[in-house]
């Protein structure tokens, strides 16, 4: 998983001297805090731009190419095990899954070196695995932060490799639950659009051609319930971009309730179901992207045993759906 950027980019020219060196190690070489891994995802994560564009960690600068990198914060890096409440929904030797709920940080990062997943996981579990780095004990993948659902914790280096492999492969089916604004013409389809940095907010992520770095995202998604408005919905992505469900949605004219970045609107009130001279509009239903990781199917990671868990809608998402069935049916 991508590192936490800067928001602030660094820019320089590449000299005659460097003229030729793969960008990786160049990369290294220029900022020596930090390891060549960390670059690498740095490269995946879109955050370094060659005369504009993202680059590969294979190629070789030349002369006078213009750079543009946003580096991960060098702050205190220092975080603690602490009693944060979180939902096991399954545990065994080598992994466990849980249930995470919305407003908790999968990991710690600039900003948040408290208060997260993996200060709760440390808490709970006395091994966890160590292929994710030191900042990510456990972590096998992220959901965002304003995401609730299953996210699987490996407890060995083994049973994360066997984990990782299944996700690169594509082998764990993933689904999710959404509300969205708007109801979809169709009752499912299939959402194939490139996805990549937004050229312009690093924080987003946007529609891109394959030319503008844009990698492949596919999502499809089945119309569970309509209602005046809005719709619920559930998505199976056939990739893990960043971002993916929220961005495919508001692509095609759907943006997910309560979703500040891509609907701007932060927040579903009662208000928005029942007209503003209701008497208690203000009553906020939702404060948050409305995305529940509802379903994972996986094979277990040390005896290949086909496996599902499932998670219920958490609370907030369940109150907006029985407004919505009660006043918007």
């Amino acid at each position: 998983m991508p590192p936490e950027l800067s928001e602030t980019p660094t820019e320089f020219v590449v000299k005659a001297r460097m003229v030729g060196k793969r960008i990786d190690a160049y990369l290294t070489s220029r900022f020596p805090d930090y390891s060549r891994s960390v670059i690498q995802k740095v490269i995946d994560a879109d955050a370094v731009l060659i005369n504009g564009r993202p680059t590969k960690a294979s190629y070789r600068v030349r002369l006078d190419d213009q750079i543009r990198v946003w580096l991960p914060d060098l702050g205190d890096d220092s975080f603690v095990p602490e009693d944060i409440p979180i939902g096991i929904v399954h545990e065994d030797a080598a992994f466990t899954v849980v249930n995470k709920p919305p407003g908790l940080v999968t990991h710690p990062g600039r900003g948040n070196w408290s208060g997260t997943m993996v200060n709760a996981l440390q808490f709970h579990f006395d091994t966890l695995s160590s292929v994710g780095g030191e900042h990510r004990p456990g972590i096998v993948h992220r959901l965002d932060r304003d995401t609730s659902g299953l996210l699987i914790v490996a407890k060995d280096d083994q049973a994360h490799k066997a984990l990782a492999w299944q996700f690169e492969s594509r082998t764990i089916r993933k689904e999710y639950l959404a509300l969205v604004y708007g109801v979809p013409s169709r009752d499912s389809d299939f959402i194939e659009k490139p996805l990549g940095t937004h050229p312009t907010q690093r924080e987003k992520v946007a529609v891109r051609t394959l030319q503008d770095g844009g990698k492949e995202a596919v999502t499809f998604y089945e119309v569970l319930e309509r209602f005046d408005g809005y719709a619920l919905v559930r998505c199976k992505p056939k990739t893990g971009r960043t971002h993916q469900i929220r961005v495919h949605l508001a692509h095609i004219g759907h943006p997910i309730v309560a979703d500040k970045a891509y609907a701007g609107r932060a927040a579903l009130t009662l208000g928005d179901l029942l007209g503003p001279d209701y008497p208690e509009a203000d009553t906020v239903l939702l404060s948050r992207q409305a995305l529940h990781a509802h379903a994972l199917h996986l094979e277990h990671p040390l005896t290949g045993e086909p496996l599902e868990f499932t998670a219920p809608l958490p609370e907030d998402m369940a109150a907006a759906l029985a407004a919505l069935r009660a006043h918007r049916s």
